[in-house]
């Protein structure tokens, strides 16, 4: 009888115990509340260097399922095509979402592209080298019909670029530990070719000028402090 209430009692504490640390280390403030407001449409230049944009292609259009989904992650979203003089075209995706909590977490374009009917391969994890350091990014190639889509694209979550997967919960779990619920990016690149190592090229060409024409501020709310 006294072994059983003490084993009661012992798995009450315990209880008790887990219940409080839930709670000590539950995520409660957000870092986007902490942080100056900002546009996408104004931080991003519609003219810079070489690249100015066109109205003639618009990027990648989700269903409206899709767009519902994404409404509920993403504050901010940006989509535009920049041409430069040598007829070189480069989509630009950006979304921003102030909440990067597990079930907020930014919504992968491979997942996106496969939704609308592409067929999602080369997927290579890799470095895009700016004269503002490297930038971890992933790279696919997206196929649907005619169309062939090369695509760079990183993730930032808080104030850090990180590879999407194990990464990023990782990023988020450090975040949750010290009671922040952190912010994040993703910046999107494409363009419409077949030549991937050429499209790379061009869109390395096209982030570094892009990066080059931000203030400090608006350059690390893309890629991180």
């Amino acid at each position: 009888m006294r072994k059983s209430l003490m084993i009661s009692a012992l798995l009450g504490v315990l209880m008790v115990s887990s219940a409080a640390v839930t709670k000590v280390i539950t995520p409660t403030t957000k870092m986007a509340d902490r942080q100056a407001r900002f546009n996408l449409a104004q931080i991003i230049p519609s003219k810079f260097g070489e690249w100015r944009v066109d109205d003639s292609i618009v990027p990648l259009q989700v269903d409206p399922d899709t767009q519902s989904r994404l409404d509920k992650i993403y504050n901010q979203t940006l989509s535009r095509t920049y041409i430069n003089h040598e007829g070189e075209r480069i989509m630009l995706s950006i979304a921003y979402g102030g909440d990067q909590s597990d079930g907020l977490g930014v919504h992968k374009p491979e997942t996106c592209y496969t939704a609308q009917g592409f067929n999602v391969n080369n997927q290579i994890d890799g470095q895009l080298a700016t004269a503002y350091g490297n930038i971890a990014v992933r790279r696919l190639f997206a196929s649907a019909g005619a169309r062939y889509e090369p695509i760079t694209y990183w993730i930032t979550v808080g104030n850090k670029v990180t590879r999407p997967g194990m990464e990023q919960k990782l990023q988020q779990l450090k975040y949750g530990l010290s009671g922040a619920i952190p912010d994040g990016m993703l910046v999107r690149v494409s363009s419409i070719a077949t030549d991937t190592s050429a499209a790379y090229a061009v869109q390395q060409k096209f982030v570094d000028a892009m990066l080059s024409s931000l203030d400090t501020a608006g350059r690390t709310r893309l890629i991180g402090g």
